[in-house]
C-alpha cells in the first residue's frame, strides 16, 4: 500500500516542531508606544503565548528599542543580528508585520530570502506561518501588489520632487553645466565670464560654424572647451532661456 504524503498542515506542524531554533522579534520606536498597546511587554507576551500554543520554545527574543520602522530590517541593530544567526529549519515569530518590516517591499524581500533559506516566519497578525503553508501564497500575492504600488508612488514622488526643484531653479546634482555654478541654496547661478563665452558660441553657431570650429575658436581665445562641451553648453543655455 502506497503511503500518502502528509497534508500541508501536518508538514507545517512537523517543520515547526523540528525547528533547530526559535527566535522572537519585537520593536518599539518610542516610549509613548507603551500607552498604545505596542509596548515590549505586550509584544513579548504575544510571542510567548503564540509559541506555547504551537509547542515552541523561544531561544531568544531580539528586542529593537527606540528604532524607527522606517529602517529596513537588515539596517537595524537587532534585525541584522537576527538575520545573521538564522539557519535552515529555524523559526522566527513576530507580533505584527509593521513591527518587523519597513514596507511591503522590505517584507517581500526578506520573506523571499527566508523562504529560500528554509527559515519559517510566523507573523501573528497574519495568522501564523507566512512562508510554509497556504497562507504564504496569499501573503506574497498581497505584498507583491502593495510593493508594486509602493514602487509607483516612489517614482511619482521622485518625479514630483525633480519637477519642483527645476521650477525653483534648484540643481539636481552632478557637475554643473558650463556657464553655471551651484549657489549656497542649491540653485544654479550664472558665471559671468562663461555666460559671455556661451553668447559668443551661440553667435558663431548662428553664423553656421561647425561645433569643432567653434571649439577651436574658443580654445584659441583662452576658453578650454571641446566640441561636445560646446554642444552641451548651448543646449543648457537653451533650457535656461526656455
Amino acid at each position: 500500500m502506497v503511503k500518502q504524503p502528509p497534508s500541508p498542515r501536518r508538514r507545517t506542524a512537523t517543520a515547526v516542531a523540528a525547528a533547530a531554533h526559535c527566535y522572537g522579534y519585537a520593536r518599539v520606536s518610542t516610549v509613548q508606544q507603551a500607552d498604545e498597546g505596542e509596548s515590549l511587554d505586550v509584544q513579548q507576551r504575544q510571542l510567548a503565548g503564540y509559541a506555547q500554543m504551537h509547542g515552541l520554545a523561544i531561544d531568544k527574543v531580539f528586542v529593537e528599542r527606540g528604532v524607527s520602522g522606517s529602517k529596513p530590517l537588515g539596517d537595524r541593530p537587532q534585525g541584522s543580528a537576527l538575520l545573521a544567526v538564522l539557519q535552515p529549519g529555524d523559526v522566527v515569530i513576530t507580533p505584527k508585520l509593521d513591527r518587523m518590516f519597513r514596507s511591503a517591499l522590505d517584507a517581500l524581500d526578506v520573506l523571499g530570502r527566508l523562504k529560500q533559506a528554509g527559515v519559517s516566519l510566523h507573523m501573528i497578525d497574519l495568522g501564523g506561518d507566512t512562508t510554509g503553508n497556504g497562507v504564504s501564497k496569499l501573503v506574497f500575492t498581497i505584498l507583491s501588489a502593495v510593493a508594486e504600488a509602493e514602487r509607483d508612488r516612489t517614482r511619482e514622488r521622485i518625479t514630483e520632487v525633480k519637477r519642483d526643484q527645476r521650477q525653483r531653479g534648484r540643481y539636481l546634482g552632478g557637475t554643473p553645466p558650463f556657464g553655471w555654478r551651484v549657489g549656497e541654496a542649491g540653485e544654479l547661478m550664472p558665471v559671468p565670464e562663461q555666460q559671455a563665452a556661451i553668447r559668443r558660441m551661440r553667435k558663431l553657431k548662428d553664423q553656421g560654424f561647425a561645433l569643432r570650429t567653434i571649439a577651436d575658436t574658443m580654445t584659441a581665445s583662452g576658453v578650454q572647451i571641446s566640441h561636445v562641451g560646446v554642444k552641451k553648453a548651448l543646449a543648457a543655455g537653451d533650457r535656461a532661456s526656455a
